[in-house]
């Protein structure tokens, strides 16, 4: 059910929260990681009228590539979980309704701002997952800011790279939704943050990144 009756369930909370009243309409992000990542790329090309940005941590972007990418070690135990639940992309049925449930695939779709944060030495959720989302999204001239930390895996281990995506991942979230900001001050020190694309979608990003010295690049 990736990208079935699970993101029902998340668009059904949604729409609880907006009829309570308890979130506006017009201001509701998605955010999460490795699945919860997953989930935010699906929400923003599935249901992209749904949500005013996203925030994806190591997240899949194509079910097939993910797949595909595990190691060997993991063989014996993929014929009773992802094969069973998701699909095994070496039989072309199932790997063209695990295209049909991958968000790469429909990135035409999006309309909303995208903050993406990698691990490049992630072993479950590869670089690649990242890298071909924002290539397919530069190329079609979306917004998508990507921050790549080099000496992390699956998440951010190191206190100081998480604090310094959550600095970031601040400033992202009060542009799309309002709300005020706190500056980075001293937010980047000692992290390994590199911003891959797109810093300019981010309120005084380029700007903190010349004054850490570290790497970034805009544009497509």
């Amino acid at each position: 059910e990736f990208a079935g009756k699970m993101h029902d369930d998340l668009i059904d909370a949604v729409d609880y929260a907006i009829s309570t009243g308890i979130a506006d309409a017009d201001r509701v992000a998605i955010m999460g990681g490795s699945y919860g990542g997953y989930a935010t790329l699906v929400g923003l090309t599935f249901t992209p009228d749904t949500f005013a940005c996203g925030v994806d941590i190591v997240g899949i972007s194509s079910l097939v590539t993910v797949i595909e990418s595990f190691p060997d070690y993991w063989a014996p135990a993929l014929a009773g979980t992802w094969y069973k639940f998701v699909g095994n992309p070496a039989n072309e049925t199932e790997r063209a309704d695990m295209i049909g449930r991958s968000p790469l695939y429909h990135v035409e779709n999006i309309t909303a701002p995208l903050l993406i944060g990698q691990g490049e030495n992630d072993p479950r959720v590869t670089k690649l997952e990242s890298d071909q989302m924002v290539d397919e999204m530069a190329n079609l001239g979306k917004a998508v800011t990507y921050l790549n930390y080099p000496d992390e895996g699956h998440g951010f281990a190191r206190p100081e790279n998480s604090l310094s995506f959550m600095a970031v991942a601040e400033n992202f979230l009060s542009q799309c939704l309002g709300g005020i900001a706190q500056d980075y001050g001293d937010d980047f020190e000692g992290s390994t943050i590199e911003v891959l694309h797109g810093a300019e979608y981010v309120p005084g990003l380029s700007e903190e990144l010349e004054g850490h010295g570290a790497p970034s690049s805009t544009g497509a």
